[in-house]
């Protein structure tokens, strides 16, 4: 992952003048997949991003009176890479489903998502803002394998009761064959590697140029909440994936690693899986869950 000099980290604020047009792009993603209106999406994107342009052209000498402009980032470009992303995801339905369209529909927005910002950032930007640095810190501590297993059993304790009371598990298509289960498994799984790789290691990263840690994180869980809810974590689900949210950005800055948040998030997930399965099949995996 490329990140700003040290100095410019340290000078990054909670709140500031660009923190509007940064607030503007974000919540576009509830425009696009909570409210699921397209058009106050493209208005918030616009709004944002324009309002981003005339932050910075009212300080043009920022960091140039230091002679550091070069390592100045530009707010506009790094929150159109985030427009980007969200533009391409909302052209497509999130609702779960598993047949073989659907799954190519998932693959090549999700992935233009990721891979569309990057190759901008990297070949018409000219900088590195995005990277995916799978190792980061080297080998794990104690506490992040403790972590892994707490992960389970938090998943164990909580999920069931969440999708079962909720009925929110209907929101998945309904598996009952071998063929279903194995395709709810696969597509489970890669949304999973996909948040890791859109929400943290592109919005997350992105805004932490120009922003406190805090704000960053609060902002990108914006749009990771969002994207969840029109995959089908609603009721209450903001109550779980707000946290979760949260949580795999600070730990992401505590380990530097993808490789370890996407772990964390495929262990929450495998949970998930089961429990679908579970919900849709009485009796199959009662031995596993209380719920």
């Amino acid at each position: 992952m490329s990140a700003p000099t040290h100095a410019a980290l340290a000078g990054r604020p909670l709140v500031s003048s660009g923190t509007v047009p940064a607030l503007l792009v974000c919540l576009a993603a509830p425009a696009f997949f909570v409210l699921l209106l397209p058009w106050l999406g493209w208005t918030l994107l616009v709004a944002g991003l324009v309002s981003a342009a005339v932050v910075e052209r009212r300080r043009p000498a920022e960091g140039a009176t230091a002679g550091t402009a070069a390592s100045v980032p530009s707010l506009t470009r790094d929150l159109s890479l985030i427009a980007m992303g969200l533009v391409i995801v909302s052209l497509i339905d999130l609702r779960a489903q598993l047949d073989d369209l659907a799954m190519l529909r998932f693959t090549l927005a999700l992935g233009g998502a990721v891979v569309v910002p990057y190759l901008v950032s990297r070949y018409v930007y000219r900088d590195r803002a995005i990277g995916f640095p799978w190792r980061g810190g080297g080998r794990w501590k104690p506490w992040q394998w403790a972590w892994l297993v707490g992960v389970l059993l938090l998943g164990w304790l909580i999920l069931p009761f969440y999708f079962i009371s909720s009925g929110v598990y209907r929101n998945w298509p309904v598996v009952d064959t071998p063929e279903l289960i194995a395709r709810l498994f696969v597509g489970v799984g890669a949304v999973g590697i996909w948040d890791e790789l859109f929400f943290i290691c592109t919005c997350f990263v992105l805004l932490r140029r120009h922003f406190a840690d805090a704000s960053a994180n609060v902002l990108q869980a914006i749009v990771f909440v969002s994207f969840l809810w029109e995959l089908g974590y609603r009721a209450w689900g903001p109550v779980l994936t707000i946290p979760f949210a949260l949580l795999q950005a600070v730990i992401f800055l505590k380990t530097r690693s993808l490789g370890y948040v996407v772990t964390v998030h495929l262990l929450f997930d495998a949970v998930v899986f089961a429990v679908l399965v579970h919900a849709h099949n009485p009796g199959l995996l009662d031995a596993l869950f209380f719920v």
